[in-house]
Formats: structure tokens, C-alpha cells, sequence
């Protein structure tokens, strides 16, 4: 077994980067295949939300499995899981029968979420925590912004993205092969369905404010993508210009992840934090005062992307921060159930915005969220919480 930490670390992240692959080219491969099927838009957004349904069931029950068997055969199972589904996809067209597939992909993919990000949170230096996690995002937005080129191939034949993705995902999974396995560390807690919970209470408890920022991403992520497209056709904008505008936003976010990272680790993760999404709710209020803008609108969602595209990488480190190792488990479940909350309550409401106001009521909503995020974080006394946190632990 090769056991070298830095050999360890690119496995997971090229373990990320696949997911994202397949995340990236499920999305609108799936929507390009209901809609030349004549599939009413109510019915393709609905068969979308089974991957964040599917990541909110197998949340609660992640926890116990890791504890019992470790990171690298829920890392097996998990890549397994994704890399036979998607081959499955060509076996049968069906509403139905692609929710279940896409059901078990969120499933699959947020057991590789889960074991990776604790395996990384767990085994970094205080000093290189922001900029390892800022890594795992940027290698996760890099394969969900690639995902995509794959959905053209429908021309050439409608199951060869399946199979491609699949096969690449195969590839990649059978690397994990050479890791040694590791546990997280133990709790004085059961390791149940129940402790789980008790572990679920104390995260909230202590570092409520870092799911903040994962819920953020999700709900922005979500909208920019399944929401704004549909804003921007009724307020004149071409499908053209929303091709150019929705990527600046991955664009910026790409750019700026490691880099920003890095700052957390030296100037702190709550100050970055509040910077960040000061500057993404100052980008989507002046979005909205240039709403019919093609340019203004991409060099929003540039800047925008360039501040709050890491926030969900950026609330990871921020939770780990807060709370003892012990607990990191249960934290990145939390991260990933906010973020998933997030992805569906977005697209929710900006539908009811869009729908029921006129002008740039969008935009504002996106904004809003963001404002009490940052109202939140500065609020947050941090030492006061620490303090009690690794007291009542210990204690």
C-alpha cells in the first residue's frame, strides 16, 4: 500500500474531480434529452432535484459506516455506486426510472463527498487546511465545468456520455485500490443512528454560522443555474447571452479558489468569509441595476464568482476550525445536507420571484440571502465559542 500523505491527497481530489465530471454532464445532458422529448420543463426540474433528494436520505446514515469500516471502502462503495448507475442510463428510457438512477448517483456521490472531505479535513495541518480544501473545490468546479462538453455527443449517439463518464469514473475508482485505510478519530459517543444526531446537535450548536456559507453556494448555484436562464428569457435576453453569462460566474469561482484558500489559512477564515460575501451581495445589488445588460450582467457574475464561488470550500475549513476532530465527520455531513437544502430552496423561490415580480426582483432575492449571511457571520463570536465547544468535549 502506498501511504504517502501528498499521494493520498490527488487520489481524492481526482476522486472529486470525476464527481463533478458526472454532476457537470448529468445536468444538462439529461435537460437537452426530456426537452427534444417533448417533456414538460414542471417534470425535467423535478426529475433534477432526485440527486439533492438523494444526497438529504443518505445524509443521517453516512456517519456510523465510516466509523465501522473507515474512508476507503466507503470511498469503494460510493465510486461504485456512481460508475454502474451511469452505465445504466442507456438501459432504459424512463421518467421514473432515471429519478431512481439519479437518486442513487447523489447517494453514491455524497458517500465520496463525505469520506473525502473528512479524510482531508482530518489529515491537514491547521496551516494548509484552507488551501488542501480549496483544492478539492477547485478540482470539483474545474470536472463541473468540463461535464458539460460531453452533452453535444447526444448528436453522435444519446448513451455514449453515459458510457464515457462511466468508464472514467471506473478509471478513477479503481486507484483508491492502492490507499491504505484509515478512521476517523473516536467519540465518547455511540457510533449509531442516534449518536449521530447527539453529534448533528453539537455542530449546530458550535458552528452553525460555517453551514451558512455551503447553504449559500447551493442556493446561489442552484438559481444562477436552473433559475436565471429562465429570468433572463422573459426579460429579453438571448439564449446566446445566457450561454456567455451563467459560466463567467464558474470562470470567476475557478480562478479565485485556491488563491483565496491560501488567505484563509493567513489572514483567518471568518474574516474572509465576511469580505467575500460582502462583495458578492455588493455584485448581485448591482446586477440588478444592470439587469438588462449583457456585459454589466457578465462582469457581475465574474467578480461574483471571483468572491463567493468558494464559499462552499471556504465553510468546510471554517467548520473544522470550530470544532474538534471528533466531530468532523458529523460537520461534513451537516456542510453537505445545508448544501443540498440550499440547491433546492434556491430554484424554489427564485421560481416564485420570477413567476409572481417584475424587474430585477431576482437578483435582489440572491442578494438578500447573502446579506444575512454576512450579517450572521459578524455576529458569530468565535473564541467564546471555541472555548465551549473543546470544554464540553473534553469534558
Amino acid at each position: 500500500m502506498i501511504k504517502t500523505d501528498k499521494y493520498r491527497f490527488w487520489i481524492l481530489v481526482g476522486i472529486v474531480a470525476i464527481s463533478g465530471f458526472s454532476q457537470g454532464m448529468l445536468l444538462p445532458l439529461i435537460a437537452v434529452i426530456f426537452e427534444k422529448d417533448g417533456m414538460a420543463s414542471s417534470l425535467n426540474g423535478l426529475n433534477a432535484t432526485a440527486l439533492y433528494l438523494g444526497v438529504l436520505i443518505a445524509s443521517p446514515l453516512m456517519e456510523a459506516p465510516l466509523r465501522k469500516i473507515g474512508y476507503k471502502p466507503l470511498i469503494l462503495i460510493g465510486g461504485l455506486t456512481v460508475a454502474l448507475t451511469l452505465f445504466l442510463f442507456p438501459i432504459w428510457k424512463s421518467f421514473w426510472f432515471w429519478f431512481f438512477l439519479r437518486l442513487l448517483i447523489g447517494i453514491g456521490d455524497h458517500m465520496l463527498h463525505f469520506a473525502t472531505q473528512t479524510w482531508i479535513t482530518s489529515t491537514s495541518s491547521k496551516e494548509k487546511l484552507g488551501r488542501n480544501i480549496s483544492l478539492y473545490g477547485l478540482f470539483f468546479g474545474l470536472g463541473f465545468a468540463f461535464g458539460p462538453s460531453l452533452t453535444s455527443l447526444v448528436e453522435v449517439n444519446e448513451s455514449l456520455p453515459f458510457i464515457i463518464t462511466s468508464a472514467l469514473s471506473f478509471l478513477l475508482w479503481i486507484t483508491v485500490f492502492t490507499l491504505k485505510n484509515d478512521f476517523p478519530e473516536k467519540d465518547s459517543e455511540s457510533v449509531s443512528f442516534l449518536g449521530t444526531f447527539k453529534r448533528f446537535g453539537k455542530v449546530w450548536k458550535y458552528a452553525w454560522v460555517a453551514l451558512l456559507p455551503p447553504f449559500g453556494y447551493g442556493f446561489l448555484e442552484a438559481s444562477l443555474n436552473g433559475s436565471f436562464p429562465v429570468f433572463a428569457l422573459r426579460n429579453g435576453i438571448n439564449v446566446e447571452a445566457v450561454s456567455m453569462i451563467v459560466p463567467a460566474f464558474a470562470f470567476g469561482s475557478i480562478i479565485t479558489q485556491l488563491p483565496l484558500g491560501i488567505i484563509s489559512d493567513r489572514y483567518g477564515r471568518k474574516n474572509t468569509l465576511i469580505t467575500i460575501i460582502l462583495i458578492g451581495f455588493l455584485c448581485f445589488t448591482a446586477a440588478g441595476f444592470v439587469n438588462q445588460s449583457v456585459v454589466g450582467l457578465i462582469i457581475c457574475f465574474f467578480i461574483a464568482g471571483m468572491a463567493v464561488g468558494s464559499t462552499f470550500s471556504l465553510g468546510i475549513s471554517y467548520m473544522a476550525d470550530l470544532l474538534p476532530k471528533t466531530l468532523f465527520p458529523a460537520g461534513n455531513i451537516m456542510c453537505g445536507i445545508l448544501f443540498s437544502l440550499g440547491s433546492m430552496l434556491g430554484p424554489f423561490f427564485a421560481g416564485i420571484i420570477i413567476e409572481h415580480m417584475k424587474g430585477a426582483s431576482f437578483f435582489y432575492l440572491i442578494s438578500s440571502m447573502l446579506l444575512i449571511i454576512f450579517i450572521s457571520l459578524c455576529s458569530f463570536r468565535t473564541k467564546e465559542k471555541e472555548n465551549k465547544v473543546y470544554s464540553s468535549i473534553s469534558g
